[in-house]
């Protein structure tokens, strides 16, 4: 059997003279959890549409589950489960009236349902919720029973559009817990995500910007492909007033806000470090610590989107 689940060849959508998508080459191995990263606007809701079989490709192809994106879409929209941020449920139905409502949905018979509906919500943890009402749930239950919905017809496939967007911390760590033991359940999971912490536990990631893939691999790989420069934290008070003498300065490349401080990526740390000092404290800025510091996938992706550093 083919490795994997998602692959495409220059895939491309224009809308009139527009490119949205621009020869996108994605290949997602099956088991796996892929991290699809990129700034709003990016095209990653379009090309998870071609790849749902819901949109058609201007050019190039693609393959979901062995599937022709282009030739088979009803095939791939049958066999894949898709869960959005917004919860998407009907709010006046219990847990296992909205199961039962999606398991008619993807036509299974009532032996299939009952069964499926058992495993789905022993797995999921969902008992204790089973015959309330889901608009009565908070974030946390609603995305549970979201993915316990969108996983009813047992898909080896799931597009999880920014599942965790206004969820809790701890609710976010066990939604990947679930992923992590859905993948040793041999099912593949491509997520959408803002928040870095989770781009990480990712296998794959993809990194897309006005339409093109510009990064892909795993995680550790990117960050140590991408720091060709250097990165400093500064601490300093005010801060603004700092961001702004920096995004002046021609030693920095780029510099973004960091909790407390400033990550200014530069291409030279010595030299560079002693400058940025007397230019901050002749300028009466207050600086705590100034360091060289080694880059975190958030830089990364700040670096690729601003098209400047590493």
């Amino acid at each position: 059997m083919n490795e994997y689940v998602i692959e495409t060849e220059n895939l491309t959508k224009t809308f009139g003279k527009t490119t949205v998508v621009n020869n996108i080459n994605l290949k997602v191995k099956k088991s796996e959890i892929f991290g699809f990263l990129g700034p709003n606007g990016s095209g990653k809701s379009t090309t998870i549409r071609m790849l749902c079989g819901i949109l058609s490709p201007s050019s190039g192809s693609g393959k979901v589950l062995g599937f022709d994106i282009i030739k088979e879409p009803e095939k791939i929209k049958l066999n894949i489960g898709y869960m959005t941020q917004k919860f998407s449920l009907y709010e006046d139905m219990t847990t296992e009236e909205n199961l039962e409502f999606f398991g008619r949905v993807y036509g299974l018979d009532y032996e299939k349902r009952k069964k499926r509906k058992e495993e789905i919500i022993t797995m999921l943890g969902l008992e204790s919720r089973k015959n309330s009402i889901s608009g009565t749930f908070s974030g946390g239950w609603k995305q549970r029973l979201a993915l316990a919905c969108a996983l009813i017809h047992n898909p080896p496939l799931l597009f999880l559009d920014e599942p965790t967007g206004g969820v809790d911390p701890v609710s976010r760590r066990q939604f990947w817990e679930i992923l992590y033991m859905l993948g040793d359940m041999n099912v593949t999971s491509l997520v959408t995500t803002h928040y870095m912490d989770e781009a990480e536990r990712c296998h794959t990631l993809g990194f897309i910007h006005t339409g093109s893939l510009i990064e892909y691999g795993k995680p550790q790989e990117i960050i140590n492909k991408k720091t060709k420069d250097y990165l400093l934290e500064i601490e300093c008070t005010p801060l603004m007033k700092s961001l702004k003498i920096l995004q002046e300065n021609s030693l920095v490349k780029s510099v973004s806000l960091h909790r407390d401080g400033l990550h200014a990526i530069v291409i030279e740390v010595e030299e560079t470090r002693k400058k940025i000092l007397e230019m901050l404290e002749k300028n009466e800025i207050k600086v705590t610590s100034c360091k060289e510091v080694h880059p975190s996938l958030e830089d990364i992706f700040v670096s690729l989107t601003n098209n400047k550093g590493f």
